[in-house]
């Protein structure tokens, strides 16, 4: 296996037209989940991927289980419970009239908040390469946070762990811990994902110098500005934590047409560990990462299918002036019927790719 992800995925039901949710007449189903998000884009851009979660044994744990292995994720070492129910949530759409976002989670006392030390497979948690994780996790329950702690800890042949922030405030109002327990479990694990915002919420830190003051141990330290791009902190194998051991690359975003802004800080992480399985330099393992945020930026879900290798290689290897020229708008990884065009154009050679990017549109 060449990632493991481990966390609480939830049947979501997304409404039929903008509005309220107190207004929406109906919704659809669908699935949502930042680490089976992780496992879905993976295994969609050809890495052997596995998910392991908690679910009831009910229809809805079925429909997770059945839909997130029909995107080609590994899903043996998913645990039915059943006492406790599959969590579910509802939002809103993306384009409120008033700019608001609403959602509304029933997933107290869930499947999935069981997850505790004592229950958990090992064996396939520590099956693959790399095991990602995330700061979800660690809010649901008490056994949940001893879960990720036990996972966090240094061990012999313990896989390269990464591990997202994902702060969620709602989570953690009330917590015994709080969210300074995030920066904890940050502190064990070897890539760490964070966004600028969510440490100066969390912890009251700003800027990345001092993110990384906060976070010395990780390998690799990403820190993500939104629509400004993303800072990678990378220390060089066998090099000890502390200052100045760092190399930095920062690496711009994309200007994308955005339908919908769910799910794209879990479509960065794949992306960024997809390119880091590939051994890809830093620089293009942040593109990857900005390019498949895209792909999910630019459909209604959580999930997209990403650009097929070939065409993201092409793209991340732009240049820095047509890398900045790029826009992105529905239907550009070419892996849809509504991108056909796109993805002809996409999958010309790199030279036509570039002239695609001076005139400022791909897609």
């Amino acid at each position: 296996m060449d990632v493991v992800c481990l966390g609480e995925s939830m049947v979501t039901f997304l409404p039929t037209e903008p509005g309220r949710l107190a207004d929406v007449p109906a919704f659809l189903r669908g699935i949502g989940g930042a680490e089976s998000n992780v496992a879905c884009a993976l295994a969609g851009a050809g890495h052997r991927a596995a998910w392991v979660g908690r679910v009831g044994e009910d229809g809805f744990g079925d429909h997770l289980v059945d839909t997130i292995a029909g995107h080609g994720v590994d899903t043996s070492a998913v645990l039915r419970d059943p006492d406790r129910p599959t969590g579910v949530y509802f939002r809103t759409a993306a384009d409120r009239a008033d700019g608001h976002h609403e959602v509304a989670y029933y997933r107290a006392g869930s499947a999935a908040s069981a997850m505790s030390p004592l229950n958990a497979p090992y064996d396939a948690l520590f099956a693959g390469r790399v095991l990602h994780l995330s700061g979800i996790t660690a809010a649901l329950s008490d056994d949940c946070l001893a879960l990720l702690r036990t996972l966090t800890a240094e061990r012999p042949g313990r896989p390269l762990v990464s591990f997202d922030i994902n702060h969620r405030p709602r989570l953690w109002r009330g917590h015994p811990a709080g969210p300074g327990v995030l920066r904890d479990l940050a502190r064990g694990a070897d890539v760490v994902f964070v966004g600028e915002d969510e440490a100066a919420q969390a912890w009251g830190v700003h800027g990345p110098d001092a993110i990384r003051a906060a976070l010395p141990e990780p390998a690799v330290l990403v820190i993500k500005h939104g629509a400004d791009g993303a800072t990678v902190l990378a220390r060089p194998a066998d090099t000890p934590p502390g200052p100045g051991t760092d190399e930095i690359t920062t690496a711009p975003a994309l200007r994308v047409d955005v339908v919908a802004a769910v799910g794209a800080g879990d479509a960065f992480a794949a992306g960024f560990l997809s390119a880091t399985l590939r051994g890809l330099p830093v620089r293009d393992r942040v593109r990857h990462g900005h390019l498949m945020a895209a792909a999910v930026l630019t459909v209604p879900g959580d999930l997209a299918h990403p650009p097929v290798r070939a065409h993201a290689d092409r793209l991340a290897a732009l240049d820095d002036e047509a890398w900045g020229r790029l826009r992105l708008g529905p239907g550009w990884t070419g892996r849809t019927a509504a991108g056909h065009e796109a993805g002809r154009a996409g999958r010309t050679a790199a030279g036509h790719e570039a002239g695609h990017a001076a005139e400022g549109t791909l897609g």
